[in-house]
């Protein structure tokens, strides 16, 4: 079992245990009807219960062999909040903390805006200058040194909207689906916009997924052996990979080798990835989570800078994907604290 989150209580490490980190078990161990405690009965949830009956029985006419079960997630959006996105709330608060050595960035954009944190300006900096506050305050470390800052940073830090840790703003009917599919021979990886390495950092405490089944969007390491240490990769300011859109696929394709048979997303960023995933034939299974929650979570879709559901929404009835409505068929949004 992997160490304690800091500011975990026992009762949600408790829920993660037993829904995250569940030992795999033959299929057929548990009904698929009876692992998905927090959905409640619609079209979404039997097309899932449906998909995996069918995939795993043996002389079925869908059936596929373990080695073929791969599913893919997306992570910001999908299995945890993204409004507002955590890696970047991670990256203004290292720029605030890493200030006092740049004095120049005061007067420099797009950090005199970073530090200002006004939300409104932060909206307009544009990629190029989110990009630019992601590489200053990502790269010039080791892989491991960077884990524990994100793991330092992950035990204080809390979403300012539900006041929780972020680590328990994932997606409670989510981890029951990860597990479900677990149980029932499935590999699980996490597809991500979102960066390789903060993502790795907690992925296997948070959902059972272990790092090397985590893709996303990576900077150029490079190895180098400096005198008097140990061999080390060192993380550079550039971009290697962009893992969203059309490179989710090319992603798949190149570091899983072999196409996936589910896909779950909730945006635009995840359409090449549910096209490619469910387009063979078979039996495939798409599905695209739908924030419609304001209550409970944020209601955001068409319009939304971050997280934009358009054009999927719209593919979602033509090519057979589900949608699932957070509003209308989760019974409950996070894990209890």
């Amino acid at each position: 079992m992997p160490p304690r989150p800091t500011g975990l209580s026992r009762r949600t490490l408790g829920t993660l245990g037993l829904l995250a980190f569940v030992a795999p078990r033959p299929a057929g161990a548990q009904p698929a009807s009876e692992a998905l405690p927090s959905w409640k009965p619609s079209a979404a949830r039997q097309a899932i219960i449906d998909f995996v009956e069918a995939v795993t029985r043996e002389g079925g006419p869908d059936f596929v062999p373990p080695p073929a079960r791969i599913a893919v997630f997306d992570n910001d959006g999908t299995l945890w909040c993204e409004i507002p996105t955590v890696q970047f709330e991670f990256a203004l608060d290292r720029i605030r903390q890493m200030a006092p050595h740049h004095p120049e960035w005061s007067t420099t954009e797009p950090f005199r805006t970073a530090l200002k944190r006004d939300e409104a300006e932060l909206a307009a900096l544009g990629s190029r200058g989110i990009m630019e506050l992601m590489l200053a305050t990502h790269a010039g470390s080791t892989p491991e040194a960077f884990e524990e800052e994100v793991n330092a940073w992950l035990s204080t830090a809390r979403h300012p909207k539900f006041h929780r840790p972020y680590l328990t703003t994932i997606y409670q009917p989510m981890l029951e689906l990860l597990a479900l599919l677990e149980r029932n021979g499935f590999a699980n990886y996490i597809v991500s916009g979102g960066g390789i390495e903060f993502v790795r950092a907690w992925s296997e405490r948070a959902y059972g997924i272990p790092p090397q089944r985590v893709i996303g969007s990576s900077i150029r390491s490079v190895f180098r052996f400096p005198q008097g240490g140990q061999p080390e990769l060192h993380r550079l300011a550039e971009m290697d990979f962009i893992d969203d859109g059309p490179g989710k696929p090319v992603a798949i394709g190149k570091f899983i080798g072999r196409r996936p048979i589910a896909a779950f997303g909730n945006s635009d960023g995840d359409l090449e990835m549910l096209q490619y995933v469910t387009a063979p034939p078979g039996r495939r299974l798409g599905l695209v989570v739908h924030h419609d929650d304001a209550a409970r979570e944020v209601a955001y879709d068409r319009q939304s800078p971050i997280g934009r559901l358009d054009r999927a929404l719209d593919q979602a009835p033509v090519r057979g994907w589900s949608v699932v409505s957070m509003r209308q068929d989760w019974s409950t949004v996070f894990p209890p604290l």
